[in-house]
Parts: structure tokens; sequence; C-alpha cells
């Protein structure tokens, strides 16, 4: 990884100057998962507030910062279609009484035997998702209600802002890390922004904008009218498909559509992100039934919020320990976001995880702290009830840079150097884990599908390591030394070694350099153990380890042999019979 996300002590100035920056990235993040998941955008700044807050003070990993995501978000949507928006607030609270379980059973630490060439996968991967995400911001809502991409001045202004931004992060710590560069980077080109809106020609304003250079309050608009607009062509073409000798006209779409972008330009609150206090869910919202028919219904996407909560979250907390070298607690992590989403959703929330792009540059401004975590949220909030006016002016093009150098900073460029060094299939899964993210933009899926190819390659590999050195000792016993595990995917290699009809009366399996590791190596040694019964020879083992003998014991009378008929032979048990006798 490059050198972007730079060592640094943890500092009280850093911790917050880096929460501020945080905070101003986590508006139009949140504000677009809300649209993704059809909720209202006050819902999703909620959500990043408390969990940004709950994961700073309750989690295991200082420095990671959490809020909406679009992982989850893609989870939600299909809820509020379905069931509405009153079933969503129990739904994540199960969620976070899930997280909180998984973390009390301190199952976090399965994200350890996640493969080096999976994490390299889900790092490339997830930088050419925040990538392809920020090209959303070139783009503008048409009279059609259509999005399409800026053109002529608007887009070289845009472009030549977003050059002006990366050009500080890289070049002012060059001169003085005073300042984290990225929040100096968007003040500076907030101020050249708001200098061109006041004065630039308007015939420079891209369709469907109001300003010169798009703003956070103009992103918000753009979406509510795509939002809109969509909304009211769905609603026409359910309305054709509930009449089936009517015809959807043109026209009409037209008209509708129209009108909902006219709705959105006159509404005052449509660049807002202006609100009050959080209150409780039930106070706001109708309450679903309390029945088991509910809780079934919620149960699916609680446990699929859940994992994939988890999982990003894991993932991005494995990530921030390699930057800073530092080491996080899972456990801690799985209870802290759990706690977090429980409260989220009390709050009306719409649930989240841990925030990649987010806690990135939070890293790089020297945010190392929970106290970076803490300012981030209470900034937002903060936002939120006094500052939304200030807030809506800051352009794009600065958050949109500043994530362009976090998508720098963030992939592995070593990687692409260590093909031809990196086992095959370790490059087949750091690509498929990639591809995966970057096509479905699930990263939760990416990262267990590249576990179980991993763990297929694994098992495939070591299947053909079992072998066995044979001879026969001076009392004419034939000796079978194996080596490698004795495992599943090894069991019709270990019954291919052996002769039973061929062998002399006594034989001896000597496991000195193996080990049995599952029941399928168990019923592997019973059913030998029954060909030599069955042909009246005696079979020893010997050199069993002690995690083998549990193994042995849990099985039931397995072995059965009399130790002083061979003590040259070191038999480690003394037991040897067909299991279930």
């Amino acid at each position: 990884m490059l050198q972007f996300f730079r060592q640094r002590q943890r500092s009280i100035k850093d911790d917050t100057l880096s929460g501020l920056t945080v905070a101003l990235a986590l508006v139009p993040e949140a504000v677009a998962f809300a649209f993704l998941a059809g909720v209202e955008p006050i819902i999703a700044l909620y959500s990043a507030f408390f969990l940004c807050l709950g994961a700073a003070v309750l989690g295991g990993r200082p420095g990671m910062i959490s809020g909406a995501t679009g992982a989850m978000a893609v989870v939600v949507i299909g809820l509020v279609r379905i069931h509405g928006i009153e079933y969503l607030f129990p739904t994540v609270i199960l969620c976070g009484l899930i997280q909180i379980a998984v973390g009390a059973a301190r199952l976090g630490l399965l994200i350890r035997i996640v493969p080096h060439s999976v994490m390299l996968g889900f790092v490339n991967g997830l930088a050419i998702v925040i990538l392809l995400a920020q090209f959303g911001s070139f783009q503008t809502v048409n009279a059609a209600g259509e999005m399409v991409l800026l053109r002529g001045p608007a887009m070289g202004i845009m472009l030549g802002l977003i050059g002006l931004t990366m050009l500080i992060i890289w070049g002012l710590p060059k001169l003085t890390r005073a300042v984290p560069s990225s929040l100096a980077a968007i003040l500076t080109v907030s101020l050249v922004a708001a200098g061109l809106n006041q004065w630039a020609d308007r015939g420079l304003v891209a369709e469907g904008q109001s300003n010169v250079v798009p703003t956070v309050g103009d992103m918000l608009a753009t979406n509510k009218k795509a939002f809109e607009a969509n909304k009211a062509r769905v609603l026409l073409e359910e309305e054709r498909e509930a009449d089936a000798d009517a015809e959807l006209d043109p026209a009409l779409v037209q008209a509708a559509v129209a009108s909902a972008l006219t709705a959105v330009d006159e509404d005052p609150n449509s660049r807002s992100i202006a609100g009050g206090l959080p209150r409780l869910f039930f106070l706001e919202w109708e309450l679903p039934p309390v029945s088991w028919e509910t809780l079934w219904i919620i149960l699916p996407f609680s446990l699929t919020l859940a994992g994939v909560g988890l999982i990003e979250s894991l993932m991005t907390l494995a990530l921030i320990d390699e930057i800073t070298e530092t080491r996080g607690q899972s456990n801690r992590e799985c209870f802290g976001q759990g706690a977090s989403n429980v409260v989220c959703g009390l709050f009306g929330g719409m649930g989240g995880c841990a925030m990649i792009g987010q806690s990135l540059i939070n890293v790089n401004s020297g945010g190392r702290g929970r106290l970076s975590g803490i300012v981030a949220a209470g900034a937002l909030l903060a936002f939120v009830l006094f500052l939304a006016p200030w807030i809506q002016m800051i352009p794009m093009p600065a958050l949109v840079g500043v994530m362009f150098m976090v998508v720098i900073g963030t992939f592995e460029w070593a990687s692409l150097k260590m093909f031809r060094r990196m086992p095959t299939i370790d490059v087949f899964v750091m690509l498929l884990v990639a591809g995966y993210t970057v096509v479905m933009h699930d990263l939760a899926s990416a990262v267990v599908l590249g576990v179980i190819v991993s763990a297929l390659a694994f098992a495939w590999t070591h299947a053909t390591h079992l072998g066995a050195d044979i001879k026969l000792n001076e009392h004419g016993s034939k000796i079978y030394q194996l080596h490698g595990p004795l495992f599943f995917a090894s069991v019709a290699s270990f019954k291919e070694l052996f002769s039973p009809r061929e062998d002399p009366d006594d034989v001896v399996v000597d496991f000195y350099y193996t080990r049995v590791y599952d029941q399928s190596g168990l019923e592997a040694i019973n059913s030998l153990a029954e060909k030599y019964t069955a042909l009246g020879k005696r079979l020893h083992l010997t050199h069993l380890s002690p995690e083998c003998r549990k193994l042995l014991d849990r099985a039931g009378e397995l072995v059965e042999v009399n130790v002083s008929e061979d003590p040259q032979y070191h038999v480690a048990t003394d037991r040897f019979s067909r299991l279930g006798k």
C-alpha cells in the first residue's frame, strides 16, 4: 500500500480535526444511501450519528468510523418496499441484538481465518467500488427525470476543482501537518466554489442544477428528483398493469415526471438536511403488530443485516489494523456495532456498520483515537440541528476529490506486481473477490465466497499430500508410517494406501507424522479396522497425538490392543474395536 496513510501519533488536535473532516464526508454518503434504501435522508443522518457515536465509544477499533452504509441499504430496500417502513426499526433492533450475541459468543475471532488473498481482493475491489460510486456526482437530472452526465464548462469546472482538491491533499503534508490536508482541501475548494457560484456566468450552469459548481444541497435535490421521477413512472406502470387493456401514454408519463420535478424544485426543504432531535420510533411511526408473524417477517432481514454488518465491520477493522500497525478487538467491535444498532433502531434509524471510505479518511487525517469518532458524530448532529445551510454549500468536487485520494491510498498497488510470485489459486481468489465486489457491490458475500474457495483449494491441495513409507520390521510386521493430514478430503487417498488381503497378520499404522482432524478420518480408520478384523489380522495404531485420542474418545470404543504383546510399537492407546461395539 502507498504511504498515503502515514504513521502518526495519537493527539487530541488530530482526532478533533479529522473528526470534523469525516463529518463533512458523512453527509452526502448518508443522503445517497437513504435514497438507495427508499427512506427519508434524515433517517440515514440519524443512523450515521448513532452508529458513529456508539461504535466510537463501545467498539473495539479506535479510529474506525461507522454509519449508514450501502451494504445495509441494499437489504433495507427490500424490507421497506415489501412490508413498509414501520417494520424497519424492529428489524434493526433485532439485528443489533444478534450482533451482541455474536460478540458475547466470541465469534468475532473468526475474522482471523480470512486469507491474505481474500483481504487483497477485498481491498482492491473496495477501492474500485468507491471509485465508481463517485461518478454519480458527475451527473444531473434532465427534464425527463433521467440522470445524465455533466457536459461542457460544467464538467470542466468539476474536474478542475477535483484536481485542486487532490493536489492540496497530496502537497500540503509536505509543507505542514498542523491541519489535516483533507480538511484544508475541503475548506479551500469550498471558498473557490462559493466565489464561482456567486459570480460565474449563469450560462455555465448545467441542466437540472442551481449552481455552477454542484453542492451538497444540489446533490440532495438531484437525488430527490431522480427518486420522485422514478416513483412517478413506477406508479403509472402499476396502474397500467392493473388494467390489461390500457396502454401507457408517453405524454402522461412525461407530464407526471414534470410534475414530480416541479414539486421538488418548489419544495424549500428539497436541498436541506435540517432536522430536529431524534425521537423514539414508536412516537413517530405506527408500530407493527407484536406477534410471531411479525418476528418471522423481520428475522430473515435481521440475520442478513447482522451478517453483512459484522463482516464489513470486521474486515474494515482488519484493514485499519494493518494500516496503523495496531490491534483492534473483534469481539468488542461486534458488541459495539450491535449496541449501536439497537439504539439506532429505537430512535428510528436504518442501521449501519463500519464505513470503510470514511474510516480511511479518518486515518489519513490523523484520527487514531475514539475521540475522532465522537467528534464526527457530534459534528454531524450539529450540522443537522444548526449548520444545515452551511453544510449544504459544500461543493461536491471537494468531497469527490477526497474520496479519489482514498481510492489511491486504498488500492494495493503492490499486488499488481505479485501475480507472477503468488500461487495461482491465490491470484484466482484475489481476482474473484475483487470482481465479485465490483460487479455485485456486496462486500460481505465477496469475503464469504473468497474464504470458501480458499478453504476448498486448501482441502484439495492437502488431500494429495497424504502418503506412507512402508516397511517390514524384524518381527515380520508391516509398518505404514503415514505422512500428511487425515481428514475428509484425504480419506480416499488413505484407503488406497493399504492392501489388507496381501498384508501379513500383524500390521502397524504409525501416526507420528500425521494427524486425524475430523469424523471422516475416524470413520476411515474404523473401516480399515473392520477389513483387517474380518481377515483375522491385527491392526495397531501408534503415536496418536493427544488431539487424535480425544477424537477417539468422543467416537467411542475404536481401538483395542494388548500393549504387552507389542511393546516395541509404543502403542499410544489400548482400545481398538469397531465403532459402536
